[in-house]
């Protein structure tokens, strides 16, 4: 419940960025990575992490980090390294399962399109860059209502057809609440006759990784230029493969070689990621060239990205890029 009065935006919560907060008068930090990854049991001040705890505790600074969150949406830190290495066509490279949903019910037809709206005004219906997405169907409605039933047509007592109409749409998950409540405040009827069920659809636009394509058809050599120039970094781990080219990339902010065999399976020619241990490099196998940008180096530029997306969702508001680098390596070139 505070009153923020400025936030700084970096990629890591650090003990220097909070006294960065301190010194401009924000006392929010909105970091990609959290500071805690563990439970912490005592506050001794031992280590950075608890000394960064503290520090932001007496001084009221807040600590909000987002992590996997933004990991996995469509407009997330992969699309930044899509856009920096100008890919087009992107699309997520692991789409995550089991998180949409089916909802069904049945009106009458004249209260159709005020239901249909309605479920859409509260999320559903998006299917890919599509939305405001249903099947309709007519067909007929038999119910009875007892003594205790005032209902909205027909008669207490006595059987009522009615012409009605089958609407289907899909939502995420997360927004059931929000679907069901617009459902009950449009629907006349005092029972709704609904169904739910869960789909087994992957969600395009929530996953792990993005594949793009380039604009044209780069040399390894000429791509890794590309690369080292457009994401800043100053030394790239890489698998040659003689002869390859360049068309199709697929990339992972972060540690991402969990996502080799879905960046293989997608026909790419390059996955590039970060934190590649030496012997996960021999996983590529010829088939594709894996290339370490660095963990820091691949999520630079999510700084940049939340600091657009707060400007532009409160303009008035003081957001504050860091000026502190927080990357814990060095290079000696």
């Amino acid at each position: 419940s505070m009153e923020i009065t400025g936030a700084v935006v970096a990629l890591d919560s650090t003990e220097a960025v909070v006294e960065e907060a301190i010194r401009n008068n924000c006392n929010l930090v909105i970091a990609h990575h959290p500071i805690v990854f563990s439970g912490l049991k005592k506050f001794t001040g031992k280590n950075y992490v608890e000394r960064t705890i503290i520090k932001a505790i007496k001084n009221d600074i807040a600590v909000y980090a987002i992590h996997t969150n933004l990991d996995n949406v469509q407009a997330g830190v992969n699309a930044m390294i899509a856009k920096k290495l100008s890919l087009k066509n992107t699309r997520i490279l692991s789409p995550k399962e089991n998180l949409l949903r089916k909802l069904v019910t049945f009106c009458p037809k004249t209260e159709a399109e005020k239901v249909r709206n309605a479920l859409f005004e509260a999320g559903a219906g998006a299917i890919g860059n599509y939305d405001e997405c249903s099947f309709n169907a007519e067909g007929t409605g038999t119910f009875r209502g007892n003594e205790q039933t005032n209902p909205y047509v027909g008669e207490k007592g006595k059987r009522h057809l009615e012409n009605e109409e089958r609407i289907e749409t899909i939502y995420p998950q997360h927004l059931e609440g929000r679907i069901l409540a617009a459902l009950r405040a449009s629907h006349p009827y005092e029972e709704i006759a609904y169904d739910i069920y869960p789909l087994l659809n992957k969600w395009q636009q929530v996953g792990s990784g993005m594949t793009g394509e380039t604009e044209t058809v780069f040399s390894l050599e000429d791509f890794l230029a590309h690369v080292k120039r457009s994401l800043a970094v100053p030394v790239i781990r890489y698998t040659p493969v003689e002869g390859k080219k360049v068309k199709k990339v697929a990339v992972c902010g972060g540690s991402g070689s969990f996502l080799l065999n879905d960046a293989i399976r997608a026909g790419a020619d390059v996955f590039i990621t970060a934190d590649y241990k030496y012997h996960q490099f021999f996983d590529g196998d010829g088939k594709i060239v894996v290339m370490d940008v660095g963990h820091f180096e691949s999520e630079q530029f999510t700084i940049q990205l939340l600091a657009d997306f707060l400007k532009q969702k409160f303009p008035t508001f003081a957001v504050r890029q860091t000026g502190v680098n927080t990357n814990p390596i060095t290079y000696y070139t």
